[in-house]
């Protein structure tokens, strides 16, 4: 009886005790679903909220991507990003990089469905015995956390309970997972890993980091460059191979050893593999790096605020902007600068030999320049702003050398300097601009903003504005030639002068560049070719005046302030290169202006156009007053005494060419415009200071020296360029026969009484095309 008891008992207590094992069993189960959906849901605000289904169904929307800056030629210029990335796809990664990060952070993954429970129990187990047995984290889930920040955004009032953190940042993670796994094949969520992964230096996603490491793509990274990234994952400065080579190259054997663990490579290959250095080649990808930076950084503030007004991040949206610069042209600009200026600069050196060159008006060294300069920095401001204006801190701080890399044309140097003595080196270094255009359509096909944009960042093209000299001439021209006057209409080289009451002095009377009045009778267009002052002065005082003249400049695109003075003949109000060249096109363009443009269209990351930019323009002039002053321009290399006859027989040879070259008081600043007739292009060239120069008596002082070079070595490399087929040839001539007279061994000099604006074109005898040249 006892015995059946006993036993009846023993079964009762088994019964019982499996049915509490299966009702907590059941509850752990509820309580976990219970839990999951809490966090799912967010109740009360407890967990923080999740990725949308949307978000998680495109996952790639949340990862900030580089917009791309690409050539005309289809060549990429640079990128604009917050964080340096660009995405690839699985095919694109070689089969020795997904080896690498398989056997390294998940062996598994292609056997589980973004939460492995093998792996969880073996990271338990670890934690529980104080022995590392790898991470429960699986590649799914590291995505997660990559793209939706699973520890630190959206966070909910139990995140600031330490012990339950750890655990609701792993539902999260679970979550999204099994989310991502349902949405995607196991090949995209890999690719989307290696898309959203930190390098370090700036790198981004797998595709940066190969070309900023290896200077390669990652469809060819072999085993060593393979291991050497997934090494860098969890500590990318820790595992640097720049900054921390003998840690990089211990993490690389630790994957490489992975790999022969998981019988990927033999042990032999192992041990060769090993022994092989680093390999790095580090190639900085950075918005320095690449051809025209000048020109992305200028347009960058224009594309920002498009993408902006059209509801778009130009560093996170993957945009693809098309650009009208040509490479080849750029690359042909660039160096021909780079030949010009380092050898005019090696003239300025030699010319100031151990003499500083900012000078006065008279001469004179300006006195405290430096001193004067350094007050204009931003490191001067800030010094300020630490020490007080009247510190001698500040002194100590600006006169106290420290290692820094500076640069030279002969490539950087390693120095010590003060930041007063870095000051006073790169203020002797002269700078320049370029940009060169299509006449035709308004595409600008190369831009030079300066000598070295790591270095010397403001821009000389659209940024910059100086005076343009005699450069300017062409637009008082333009006025009086679009009256009816002829290009052949004689004018003396004599003095002009201009009353100017109520000023100091009275009267202004401009003088030619060498000071000289020679009496000659000569040509408007001889004038313009030999870039007489006295000429120049004549028509503004006599067949136009300084508000007309305005009004012409504005119609040709410049938008610069004007004073509209006798002087502006001379060209005293600034302007910049890009004005200029837009100007200047339009003659070659039949009369009509088309504004410089350098985006031709936008598409987002998928490839869909977003919006095309057409060109601007608007008729200016007649056709027949555009080809007139073209006709005028050749005359600098055409008649005797231009000045651009000093031009290469290699771009004057079976060619018509357009040019004026323009140079300003003291010779601060040296320009010079060339046309062609597919091409119009101009060069600026000068101190970034108006008061540093050649000395005027130099005969560097002047555009042809200073500036007319770069446009002959770019012109040379662009017609040796065949691919690019650009052929000389004469400019387009007038559909209409036109009415003045160019052939100046027939014209006869009418009095200037007896202009008449309206009718000059009447009283002309018209002439054939064929008579024309």
């Amino acid at each position: 009886m006892n015995h059946s008891n006993g036993k009846k008992y023993s079964n009762q207590h088994f019964t019982k005790v499996l049915k509490g094992i299966w009702i907590g069993f059941f509850s752990l189960i509820i309580v976990v679903l219970l839990g999951i959906l809490s966090v799912r849901v967010n109740l009360f605000n407890l967990f923080g909220e999740l990725p949308s289904y949307k978000s998680m169904e495109n996952p790639e929307a949340e990862n900030d991507l580089s917009s791309v800056l690409i050539s005309a030629d289809g060549v990429e210029l640079g990128k604009y990003y917050r964080f340096n990335r660009n995405q690839v796809s699985f095919d694109e990664l070689s089969p020795q990089l997904v080896q690498s990060l398989l056997t390294t952070e998940d062996i598994r993954f292609y056997n589980h469905s973004g939460i492995d429970l093998r792996g969880l129990v073996r990271a338990l187990v670890g934690k529980l015995t104080f022995s590392f047995r790898g991470g429960g984290s699986t590649i799914t889930m590291q995505l997660a956390e990559n793209i939706f920040s699973t520890m630190t955004e959206n966070q909910g009032l139990l995140y600031k309970v330490d012990f339950l953190r750890p655990f609701l940042i792993k539902i999260k993670e679970w979550i999204i997972s099994i989310q991502l796994e349902r949405s995607f094949t196991k090949d995209e969520i890999m690719a989307m890993y290696f898309n959203t992964i930190f390098f370090g230096s700036n790198s981004y996603g797998i595709n940066t980091a190969a070309a900023t490491f290896f200077n390669t793509t990652p469809d060819s990274l072999n085993y060593q460059q393979s291991a050497m990234l997934v090494g860098m994952l969890n500590a990318p400065t820790r595992y640097n191979p720049i900054s921390n080579p003998e840690n990089a190259l211990n993490k690389r054997t630790e994957v490489l050893y992975n790999l022969y663990k998981y019988d990927y490579i033999s042990r032999q290959q192992f041990d060769s593999l090993s022994a092989t250095p680093l390999g790095v080649n580090f190639t900085a990808q950075d918005h320095v790096a690449g051809p025209a930076p000048y020109f992305r950084s200028v347009i960058k503030p224009q594309l920002i605020y498009w993408a902006r007004e059209n509801g778009y991040d130009l560093f996170e949206s993957g945009l693809r902007i098309y650009t009208t610069i040509d490479s080849r042209m750029q690359r042909h600009a660039e160096q021909a600068m780079t030949k010009h200026m380092a050898h005019i600069q090696e003239l300025f050196d030699a010319h100031w030999k151990n003499e500083n060159p900012w000078r006065d008006e008279s001469g004179r060294e300006i006195q405290d320049f430096l001193k004067t300069a350094i007050k204009k920095t931003e490191r001067y401001r800030n010094l300020v702003a630490k020490y007080g204006r009247n510190s001698d801190s500040i002194d100590i701080v600006l006169n106290t050398p420290y290692p820094m890399t500076v640069f030279s044309w002969k490539g950087e140097i390693d120095t010590l300097f003060s930041p007063m003595d870095s000051l006073k080196y790169y203020k002797n270094f002269l700078q320049t601009g370029f940009m060169s255009m299509d006449p035709k359509n308004g595409h600008i096909k190369a831009w030079v903003g300066g000598i070295d944009f790591k270095y010397f960042q403001y821009d000389h093209v659209m940024q910059a504005r100086r005076q343009p000299g005699s450069t300017f001439k062409p637009f008082v021209y333009t006025a009086a030639i679009d009256q009816g006057y002829s290009p052949c209409y004689m004018v003396a080289d004599a003095p002009v002068t201009f009353s100017q009451p109520g000023q100091i002095p009275p009267t202004y009377t401009p003088l030619n560049f060498d000071r000289k009045f020679t009496g000659e009778r000569m040509t408007l267009r001889q004038g313009l070719a030999r870039s007489k002052n006295s000429v120049t002065a004549f028509v503004m005082k006599e067949m136009t005046n300084p508000e007309t003249v305005v009004k012409y400049a504005r119609d040709l695109g410049v938008e610069s302030p004007l004073e509209a003075v006798p002087a502006l003949c001379l060209g005293t109000s600034d302007v910049s290169i890009y004005e200029l060249i837009g100007a200047y096109a339009s003659f070659v363009n039949r009369g009509v202006y088309t504004r410089p443009y350098f985006i031709t269209r936008i598409e987002d990351k998928n490839g869909n156009v977003i919006e095309v930019f057409p060109p601007r323009t608007r008729e200016v002039l007649s056709e027949e007053t555009a080809f007139l002053m073209t006709y005028m321009l050749m005359g600098a290399t055409q008649e005797q005494g231009g000045t651009a006859l000093g031009l290469s027989s290699e771009v004057r040879a079976n060619n018509e060419i357009g040019a004026k070259t323009g140079t300003t008081q003291n010779g601060s600043d040296g320009w010079f415009v060339g046309l062609t007739k597919d091409l119009v292009s101009g060069v600026w060239t000068g101190g970034d200071e108006r008061s540093i120069h050649f000395r005027p008596s130099s005969s560097y002082a002047q555009g042809a020296r200073l500036a007319m070079p770069v446009w002959d070595f770019y012109m040379q490399s662009v017609y040796a360029d065949s691919v690019l087929g650009y052929k000389k040839g004469p400019f387009p001539r007038p559909i209409r026969p036109i009415s003045v007279e160019v052939d100046c061994a027939k014209y006869q000099n009418p009095e200037l009484s007896e202009m008449d604006s309206v009718n000059v074109r009447h009283k002309i005898k018209r002439m054939d095309q064929s008579e024309i040249f």
